[in-house]
Order: structure tokens, then sequence, then C-alpha cells
């Protein structure tokens, strides 16, 4: 299959948990930039959850007509070196009308064709695969032929990380070890959701970096 090479790149507490409101009061924060930076991401890619809170618009779409689109398509608004990406199954997320940085927003078929016209009137690209669920691998396809991503960034959250990792289609983690701890229960990790029965997955070392903060830079890759 044609898809981009993908990298979870997240930062975390010593624990492993990933509130932002956390992490940006932890040192590293900086340096989980920088580390960024060095990937050389064509797109960085975030769920639902994470785009509602640093992503969009305040509030949330509700259409007049829920008739949905109930087929695969593809909208390329523009060509350019970098984009954003969104991951919003049922098209919720509201957005302004334009971005530094293009936006690409990826649905399954149960969308409201309404939402796609919203999507349309505001100059931003989308992806429609999956019946009630997005299928993931194929909108790796199409982002890699359609709008040329060969390296992307999954930068949130645990949701998504853990859907990429059941489907076989994260080739590297990446993890910036901020030198703090949150121990409060129920937040976040940075696989989070998997069924209890779920094996653990073992990875390849593949690199170690030690910062001044205290922080280090880990990076795994999966195969």
């Amino acid at each position: 299959m044609n898809r981009p090479y993908i990298i979870s790149h997240m930062m975390t507490s010593l624990v492993g948990r990933i509130d932002c409101g956390m992490t940006a009061k932890l040192p590293g924060v900086e340096e989980y930039y920088a580390a960024l930076n060095k990937l050389n991401l064509i797109a960085t890619l975030s769920g639902r959850v994470t785009a509602q809170l640093e992503m969009a618009k305040k509030g949330e779409f509700e259409a007049k007509n829920k008739e949905p689109l109930n087929a695969e398509k593809f909208s390329k608004k523009i060509s350019a070196k970098e984009y954003s990406i969104a991951v919003d199954t049922k098209g919720s997320l509201l957005w302004q009308e334009h971005s530094e940085v293009p936006l690409i927003i990826i649905t399954s078929e149960a969308v409201a064709k309404e939402y796609l016209a919203y999507l349309d009137e505001r100059n931003i690209s989308w992806i429609a695969c999956g019946k009630e669920r997005i299928n993931l691998a194929k909108a790796m396809e199409i982002l890699a032929e359609e709008f040329g991503v060969k390296r992307l960034g999954i930068v949130g959250g645990g949701t998504i990380n853990a859907g990429f990792l059941n489907e076989g289609l994260l080739d590297e983690i990446s993890i910036l070890l901020a030198p703090g701890i949150d121990g409060r229960k129920g937040m976040t990790a940075v696989f989070d959701g998997l069924p209890m029965e779920t094996e653990p997955i073992s990875l390849k070392l593949k690199n170690v970096a030690q910062y001044d903060s205290g922080a280090l830079w880990l990076q795994y890759q999966t195969r």
C-alpha cells in the first residue's frame, strides 16, 4: 500500500500521560517543538478531541439536512508543501475561513453532505472514507497519492494514536519525555482506549537524546 511514513510524536510526563495543561507546565516544551521540526514532516494530524481544543472554533456544526454522503470521495482544494489534518468522523468541528497552513479534514462516509458543503465554502480539503468509522488505511493512501504527503506526524491524542497503532500504520514513535509526574487518575496516556485483550507491542530503540532541562527524546521503530 502506498502511504506516508507515519510517526507519532508526543510530549508526556514520566508516567506517559499527555494532558496538554499538564505538559505545558513541565520542562521540555521547547525541546518538543524542536524535535518536531527535526522530523521533517509534510503534515501533522490530530484526533477530534485535540483538534477541538487546539485548532477548531468554539461550538459544533449542526446539519439541518442530515443526508449522509454514503460514498468514498475526496476534495482537494489546495496543493501545498505542508498540511494540518484533523480527524472528525461525523463532521462536527467548526473552522475559520482561512488558515496559514491548509487544512484537510478526514471523515467517514456517514458525514452529512451539508457539512462537506460547509467545508467547501471555506476552501477546506476533505477526505471521506469508511462506512461508519474512518478507514484509516484508505485515508493514508489518499493522502499519499492525491496530496503528496510522504511523511506524516500524529500529534494528538491517545485515542487516535491507538487507532493508528491498532491498524499497523505507525512506523515510528517519538516521545519527548518531560521530567515530571502526572499521577491524576483517569488522565489520557500516549496510547489509550484499546481493548483489554490487546497484546503488548515490542519496539526497537532508534535514538535517545538528553537535554539540559532534564527531558529525554526517545525514538522507537515499530518494525
